[in-house]
């Protein structure tokens, strides 16, 4: 499966408990076609005390979501749109917005 959705990139969530949210993509694991993004799917996390984090208690974090549960949004037009490719004159690929047909990728 290509890679539709990068890190650094905003998207939104159309569907689950988070449905409508928009955030910024933190990381990508493309073995499991999941995404992380930023304030959405909080899990609270129990966290002992260590050299590193002397303070323990409970930290809320952001779990991974599936990468078919988020749309990225165009950067033009600010709505959740899909993603296309599209080759230039140069040859590279570059991917695409399908409503305004806008280039996403920043050169």
């Amino acid at each position: 499966m290509s890679i539709r959705i990068r890190k650094n990139d905003q998207v939104q969530v159309i569907s689950g408990k988070n449905k409508g949210k928009e955030g910024k993509v933190l990381r990508h694991i493309p073995k499991k076609d999941m995404v992380v993004v930023e304030g959405v799917n909080m899990v609270s996390r129990h966290v002992r005390p260590s050299q590193k984090n002397p303070q323990s208690g409970i930290i809320k974090q952001e779990a991974p979501i599936y990468a078919a549960k988020v749309m990225l949004v165009c950067p033009q037009g600010g709505a959740a749109t899909r993603v296309g490719s599209s080759l230039l004159e140069s040859g590279k690929k570059v991917r695409v917005c399908r409503k305004c047909s806008e280039i996403i990728d920043k050169a």
